[in-house]
């Protein structure tokens, strides 16, 4: 058995060198820096056995008989799968895996520095310091630039509330992180749902686990002046937070997204820092990416600019030790799906 193998993004990918393949299987490994055209993309995967993407979108007609008529596996070399039509390799029995827990120290950590960088004004600070003539040369200080809504000083960590949005292998590794820090900790239960039939009710209960208990989604929204969402994007989570939740958020919060683009509501996020309903906002993912200007998302808009929206494009995961990880889970991903064993199986 022939297997031809398309790696569509391996700017983004570790990819093996060799394959522990059963006897008489063999391979071709195609690999493609970037595919940015969809005209790219369905004449790569034509002939493909086997796609490995990152963020590629493969959608309903991608996942054709038409477009991809050999197609049997996909491995997202990523842990979030959003980018795959699920639902359409269901429809024809195609494999698809991913690549978790490849990112969860460096994610956790680049979360925590956005946390830092936005309670601490640390890029604007920067500015305002450089900016001639100086601002804090003439006034004799500057400390405006650092204070909350109310006009009091930034929390410090012993004084922040840190609500855990997804309390999957990222969301723990930020907890530890934040209890480390002195904050307390709080981890949201599931969003209560308007729909009856969904089978939550609108009084989220509590759920006993080792962290005492997760608390119900509305009152971390209260209770937390600091929220970190790390859960995956899903037809349920898009737009989980905007303009009601933003209402009951803490003044002096702030919002960081390590998540997924499309979780945050990005328009009515601008309007509640522009109405000081919360304290700031740090995001590395976007509703659409690469994000270019105030026609990909509003937050790079000219009336947001003087904002506390700190900004990253999407590097939160890039590290050594990420790199590291991904390729051996990656390779090890490869061989288990080939070999007919289940491993980081997702349909």
């Amino acid at each position: 058995m022939h297997l031809e193998i398309v790696a569509l993004e391996s700017q983004h990918q570790p990819l093996f060198e060799t394959l522990d393949l059963p006897p008489n299987t063999t391979y071709t490994l195609t690999r493609y820096t970037t595919t940015s055209t969809r005209d790219e993309l369905h004449a790569r995967v034509r002939n493909a056995d086997i796609v490995i993407v990152t963020t590629v979108t493969l959608d309903a007609e991608t996942l054709s008989h038409n477009v991809t008529p050999r197609l049997r596996y996909v491995i997202v070399s990523a842990t979030g799968t959003d980018c795959v039509d699920l639902h359409s390799c269901k429809a024809r029995a195609i494999r698809v895996c991913n690549c978790p827990g490849a990112n969860l120290e460096t994610v956790s950590e680049h979360a925590i520095s956005l946390y830092f960088a936005a309670r601490r004004r640390t890029i604007l600070l920067d500015q305002v310091t450089r900016r001639q003539p100086s601002e804090w040369k003439q006034r004799g200080s500057v400390n405006t630039y650092m204070r909350l809504p109310d006009g009091t000083p930034p929390l410090t960590c012993g004084d922040e509330v840190l609500g855990i949005v997804g309390y999957g292998g990222l969301g723990k590794r930020i907890a530890a992180v934040g209890t480390a820090l002195g904050m307390r900790v709080l981890v949201a239960d599931r969003k209560p749902s308007s729909d009856p039939s969904s089978g939550h009710a609108q009084d989220a209960h509590r759920l006993p686990n080792g962290e005492g208990g997760r608390v119900p989604f509305n009152e971390v929204l209260q209770q937390a002046t600091v929220i970190v969402l790390s859960l995956p994007r899903t037809p349920q989570t898009l737009n989980l937070l905007s303009a009601a939740e933003f209402e009951m958020m803490h003044p002096y919060a702030v919002l960081i997204n390590i998540a997924r683009g499309g979780i945050v509501d990005e328009a009515a996020l601008v309007q509640a820092l522009k109405e000081q309903r919360i304290a700031g906002y740090a995001t590395d993912v976007f509703q659409v990416e690469p994000a270019g200007d105030s026609l990909d998302t509003p937050l790079l808009a000219e009336d947001a600019k003087d904002l506390n929206i700190t900004l990253s494009p999407h590097l939160a995961w890039f590290s050594q030790r990420t790199i590291k990880n991904l390729g051996e889970i990656l390779k090890a991903t490869v061989e288990a799906t080939i070999q007919g064993r289940d491993m980081n199986v997702i349909v």
